[in-house]
């Protein structure tokens, strides 16, 4: 493995993307797809959930302590000087519908530290959070914004119909990946139509799949579970037979009485060529190993309540665009999703009695509620 220190990482600059001259129409293409599943499921039920990752199985208070003494390159943004920081964390899983679990879709983490510091990317500037978006691969699904476009519809097209045809579907789906995974192989496609495996959502590592500006340089992020009592769920399958919300379940179970970290780690871009910013294949970590930044950590806690969903699923929204300027999400699939963040919160907060905000301060000893509102995103995010 290629020492981290002796690396020779690629410096930032706005010519690294390639801007398509159609990506405002596919943006907005994208924001009312994704909208159309919220619409669905809001005219069902009467309550405005996100058009993805819908379904929480944990929402939690954590710390986040980023480390001393890092290597030059890695000392940037956040994570520039050694500090410690509040949390929240939200895990869940990716339809826009609130499925029975038997239907296992990617897992998702959430991550937003509170209270920082610094130049903020335009449109966040009310808000003092850093949010990241990770799921439980490393690559991302679509290869293009308009493939990723093509697949959204097709998932609109099913929301909220046909759960037992899907049940079904996941079933196979789930066989096919496990075929392909006998032989070193994945499928991001396969997984996301339901043939993730049946596994533990805390034994899982989540990557943000898509570059990021890292201060002066480029990286993606990666959060891995290092306690082990984490690292022993890997790979431990659930029985969804019975309980629809049996990931939920086993993510409270746990938190009754255990103590659980992971590390944040970053992975730098070396060689345009080999890790290009516009691709969504994972990068060769020959060529620049992921490196730890910071740990976050998780004391014992009701993992998950009525109050916190209605302080986290219905009071917050998290998007890779809330967040500091040092950190810009890049490539063309980032920025074509940004319009749809937006909206998507707008939407919840203008239909909802709990208002998205953003919180200053963890909600959690406060009986639920977000406390201390920075901005109500009706109004910071509305598109006009």
């Amino acid at each position: 493995m290629i020492d981290p220190a002796s690396i020779s990482p690629v410096r930032f600059s706005p010519d690294v993307e390639q801007i398509e001259p159609d990506e405002p129409q596919t943006a907005r293409d994208i924001a009312e797809t994704m909208l159309s599943v919220s619409e669905k499921t809001y005219a069902d039920s009467g309550h405005a959930i996100r058009s993805v990752h819908a379904k929480s199985h944990g929402l939690l208070e954590a710390r986040i302590e980023v480390l001393a003494n890092l290597p030059p390159y890695y000392a940037q943004g956040l994570f520039a000087k050694p500090d410690s920081y509040e949390a929240v964390i939200r895990l869940s899983t990716t339809p826009g519908d609130l499925l029975h679990d038997s239907v296992s879709t990617p897992r998702g983490m959430a991550l937003k530290i509170l209270d920082v510091e610094g130049e903020r990317l335009p449109g966040s500037e009310q808000s003092r959070s850093q949010d990241f978006i990770m799921v439980n691969g490393r690559e991302f699904n679509s290869p293009s914004g308009k493939a990723f476009l093509k697949n959204l519809k097709l998932l609109a097209a099913t929301t909220d119909r046909m759960e037992g045809a899907k049940q079904l579907l996941s079933k196979a789906f789930r066989g096919v990946e496990a075929a392909l995974e006998a032989v070193g192989h994945e499928s991001a496609t396969l997984k996301s139509m339901g043939g993730n495996p049946h596994t533990h959502i805390l034994g899982e590592s989540f990557f943000a799949q898509l570059p990021l500006r890292y201060g002066d340089y480029i990286a993606k992020f990666a959060l891995i579970p290092v306690s082990e009592n984490l690292k022993a769920l890997t790979g431990v399958k659930l029985d969804t037979g019975k309980d629809s919300d049996v990931i939920r379940h086993a993510v409270q179970s746990f938190f009754e009485g255990q103590t659980a970290m992971w590390e944040l780690q970053v992975q730098l871009c070396t060689d345009l060529d080999a890790m290009p910013v516009e691709g969504i294949d994972a990068w060769d970590e020959e060529k620049s190993p992921f490196v730890t930044v910071a740990r976050i950590t998780t004391q014992p806690q009701t993992a998950w309540t009525d109050d916190r969903s209605e302080a986290v699923d219905d009071g917050m929204h998290f998007s890779p665009w809330n967040g500091l300027a040092a950190h810009q999400p890049l490539g063309s699939i980032m920025r074509l999703r940004k319009l749809a963040y937006q909206r998507s919160a707008a939407f919840r907060s203008q239909r909802n009695e709990t208002p998205v905000t953003e919180p200053l301060i963890c909600p959690f000893g406060h009986g639920g509620h977000a406390v201390a509102p920075a901005v109500t995103e009706a109004s910071a995010s509305a598109p006009h």
